[in-house]
């Protein structure tokens, strides 16, 4: 028996083996494409947990200020507390370095230790001095010692080919607009073994670190070794720290880390999801019509002896093959996908969340097997109502040729309930962050929507029938097409899906490029924009002196100018830093996009403006008093006595997902004493040539660093070219959901070819009886045709109102609750009409290609099987 059944599963496969190749493709593609992006992310989090371990060390807590540096007197603080046993002052610099004058400048991390205690706490970030050097070297001020990352990035080579017995080089460090020579004196244990894959980083004295930055007696973390017994949680609670300063967890910066890229691996995971949700559609699609054309065969194996529950198995045991074979590619095509990807575009996701790191691919069979699993579950989900239909046929009546319907009674109001359910969902809030509501409600959007489009089809047809009452050969067309709407589920049912979630993603996106590209439109208002520093982290150390800001203002041909102070802030310890952004607001219902009413300030206050990540994050209202900031901005005793911070208005912002603030720059100015300027809008004199002026600004501040060579320590880009490299950005971020589209419309086509071969030539019988009474060939092809072109119709319309709704969805409530911005619906109206034209087009040439290959056969033949 099990020979028996063996032979008849795979006369089925070598009989049609297309039927079978949409599903495995989707299923691959899902499995490939989700477990490509886990890898990835597994590979970026892998390498930053790592790196982030080398260079915070294995403290029991940490110490850290709400701004980037604090007082080193805190350490003072310290000194006589039992509890603690050791207290390793750490001071972290973002800057840049130059191998030499007129290179290229890298971006580098410098970090002051004092050496003694972080010999103890962070082992991995001990200098290793040349060979031969004095052990003295290593508190030399311009001495710095160079991990493997930054030693090749910067080009420094040796004849011998090891840095350790390298002789001593010499680098520019930045600061402001000055650059300031250093000696490399040796390595680092930490990232010895990875030359690329990791940040470049940079170890020195902390005294001299500190004086060489302008950061006398300040410092950015203290590493605590906890006395023996010594709880950290109650440590952390007794500590009486000065205001601003906190004693955190070391693990919460990789936590911070993962949030970083969570939920955009998350929303780009849930797409992958779709091309299975598709797979194990075209599963039940391909199993059905495999049910049907074999009822006779199964019904002859019922009689030889086969029981209900065996041919169930049966079914299942094809479908579990299906989804074995289609995940084991899937998982082999995403592993390979993940390491080409890895290799050629880094791990950065095309979110620009880990770009300086190159990790090497960290291969989980854990997490592979997990995946392959996924694939079989929904090959086997599919597969399960085909099943159940060949195990509840009747085997007398099959063999006597009655017809077999894979219609389930009750379906459309199911259906109904469904897409009632799904629409309930969305309004659900988000779980940790995450849209898990809104998913739940599209996936019940799209099962509804399958559900109900036999009931659609009648519903719609019906009044069209009425209309062909003289038209014979049209109204059999649609007449079949309405009495036997059952089998549409079948055949249309994935033009439905694929067709639904393409024009959901594109009117999402569209939606989203309009409104970055409206959102650039008010805040890149000047000519020119001038950039010191190109993170906020960096923009403590490389910064506009006054001279430089007097150098670009008296340019010829400079109009006027407008600075903004850039910093970060981490006003919460278990989320990443928000940027506070300082510059002249004279107007702010002009000058940014505000989302929302405003409250106006009250005298002795002044307003600030937040994005709508700081409402969903940070719990600031419009209206209330910005008491995280004022903390942040003014620690001490003091601050009470200066003006309060209320938050004025919202204002949106698409740059910084974790939130940012808008202030004026001379309130900021006031409540700091911070002189700073990182930013510079510049706008020209009527007929000043951008290029001309650039190269002036350039020419003018390279005469402020000696040095520096022909080094540019300025970006400098029109708004035209920073809005073109801000959309090139989007569309790179977003090229995966293109090509997502893409591969769901192929699989859509792809099923309901093979869907559409399949029913016309089970239809033989039918085609030559309809030979027999009179009907052409030509009028036969016509009538599949017209039959193919009226479900693939309904199957477009039916997918345009659906993926309406779920691009709906998309913009009004997974945007917010995953990424905390909002969108203006934008819908493309050319673009749906030209991809609802193309699937139609499509489906109508399938049917009338299956036609014509069904129709060249004997009908005389096919008539003779029905006697």
């Amino acid at each position: 028996m099990l020979a028996l059944l063996s032979t008849f599963s795979w006369q089925e496969l070598r009989h049609h083996p297309w039927r079978s190749l949409a599903a495995l493709l989707a299923i691959s593609a899902g499995v490939a494409l989700a477990f490509s992006v886990q890898l990835i992310n597994a590979s970026a989090l892998g390498e930053f947990s790592r790196a982030t371990r080398e260079v915070d060390g294995k403290p029991d807590l940490v110490l850290r200020a709400v701004q980037p540096t604090f007082d080193d007197r805190v350490l003072d603080l310290l000194a006589n507390q039992p509890q603690i046993a050791l207290a390793s002052p750490v001071l972290e610099v973002d800057t840049y370095a130059l191998a030499a004058a007129g290179g290229e400048r890298l971006a580098l991390r410098v970090i002051g230790l004092d050496v003694f205690s972080a010999a103890s706490v962070t082992p991995a970030l001990m200098p290793r001095p040349f060979d031969g050097a004095s052990r003295l070297t290593l508190f030399e001020p311009g001495a710095v010692f160079l991990n493997q990352a930054a030693w090749a990035r910067l080009g420094l080579k040796t004849a011998t080919g090891d840095s350790n017995r390298a002789t001593a080089a010499t680098l520019l460090l930045q600061s402001g607009l000055a650059l300031h020579q250093v000696t490399v004196r040796g390595t680092l244990a930490a990232g010895a073994d990875e030359a690329q894959g990791g940040r470049a980083m940079a170890v020195m004295d902390i005294a001299a670190a500190q004086e060489l930055f302008g950061q006398l007696g300040q410092i950015s973390r203290i590493d605590l070794r906890l006395s023996p017994g010594a709880e950290p949680s109650r440590v952390a609670r007794e500590l009486a720290l000065p205001p601003g300063l906190r004693a955190l967890d070391p693990a919460l910066g990789e936590s911070r880390a993962s949030q970083l890229s969570r939920a955009y691996r998350v929303n780009l995971t849930v797409l992958a999801m779709v091309a299975l949700f598709t797979g194990a559609f075209l599963v039940y699609s391909v199993q059905s019509l495999s049910v049907i054309q074999r009822a006779p065969q199964f019904a002859l194996l019922a009689v030889l002896g086969l029981t209900a529950g065996q041919r169930l198995r049966l079914v299942l045991v094809e479908a579990l093959a299906l989804g074995a074979l289609a995940s084991g590619l899937g998982v082999a095509a995403g592993g390979a996908l993940a390491a080409l990807a890895l290799r050629l575009l880094g791990a950065d996701l095309g979110g620009g969340y880990f770009r300086e790191l190159a990790p090497p691919l960290q291969w989980d069979s854990g997490v592979a097997l997990l995946y392959f699993l996924a694939g079989v579950l929904a090959a086997l989900v599919g597969a399960w109502w085909p099943a159940r239909l060949a195990q509840r046929l009747p085997p007398a009546a099959t063999l006597k040729g009655l017809a077999l319907t894979t219609g389930q009674a009750g379906s459309a109001w199911a259906g109904t309930a469904m897409l009632l359910a799904g629409a309930g969902c969305t309004l659900l809030p988000p779980v940790a962050s995450l849209p898990l509501g809104a998913y739940l409600g599209v996936a019940l959007l799209l099962i509804g929507g399958v559900l109900v489009l036999p009931a659609l089809i009648g519903l719609l047809l019906r009044p069209l029938a009425s209309r062909l009452t003289r038209r014979p050969l049209w109204l059999l067309a649609v007449e079949r097409a309405r009495r036997m709407r059952q089998g549409v589920v079948m055949s249309v049912g994935a033009v439905l899906v694929s067709l639904s979630l393409a024009v959901a993603m594109t009117v999402m996106v569209a939606s989203f490029r309009d409104s970055v590209a409206d959102w650039l439109d008010v805040v890149l208002p000047a000519d020119l924009y001038l950039r010191v520093a190109a993170t906020s982290t960096a923009a403590e150390t490389a910064y506009l002196s006054e001279a430089g800001l007097r150098a670009v203002a008296d340019t010829p041909g400079v109009a006027r100018t407008m600075p903004t102070r850039s910093r970060a802030l981490q006003l919460r310890a278990d989320l990443p830093a928000v940027v506070l952004l300082a510059r002249p607001l004279t107007d702010p219902v002009r000058e940014l996009p505000l989302v929302g009413a405003l409250s106006p300030s009250a005298p002795g206050q002044v307003g600030v403006y937040v994005s709508e990540a700081m409402l969903e994050l940070h719990g600031m209202r419009v209206g209330e008093r910005a008491t995280a900031l004022e903390q942040a901005l003014r620690p001490g005793p003091d601050a009470a006595t200066l003006p309060a911070l209320v938050v004025a208005g919202v204002w949106r912002d698409y740059a910084r997902q974790f939130g940012s603030i808008a202030m004026d720059l001379s309130a900021y100015r006031r409540a700091t004493g911070d002189p700073r300027v990182n930013d510079l809008a510049i706008w020209l004199d009527t007929g000043a040539g951008h290029t001309a002026v650039t190269q002036q600004i350039r020419d003018r501040v390279s005469a402020l660093t000696p040095g520096a060579g022909s080094t540019a320590l300025i970006e400098i880009i029109s708004a035209q070219q920073l809005r073109a490299v801000s959309l090139r950005i989007f569309d790179r971020t977003f090229a995966v959901t293109y090509w997502l589209q893409a591969v769901a419309v192929a699989i859509g086509l792809f099923g309901i070819a093979t869907s559409f071969s399949a029913q016309v030539l089970a239809r033989r019988r039918e085609f030559g009886l309809l030979a027999h009474v009179g009907l052409t060939r030509r009028q036969i092809l016509g009538l599949v045709a017209a039959e193919g072109a009226s479900w693939t119709l309904i199957g477009v319309l039916a997918g345009w109102v659906l993926g309406l709704a779920i691009a709906t969805i998309l913009v009004e409530v997974v945007n917010p609750q995953s990424f905390h911005w909002t969108m203006t619906l934008a819908i493309p109206w050319d673009r749906l009409a030209l991809l609802g034209l193309a699937v139609l087009v499509a489906g109508t040439a399938t049917a009338w290609l299956a036609g014509r290959a069904a129709a060249s056969r004997d009908v005389i033949g096919a008539v003779r099987e029905d006697w």
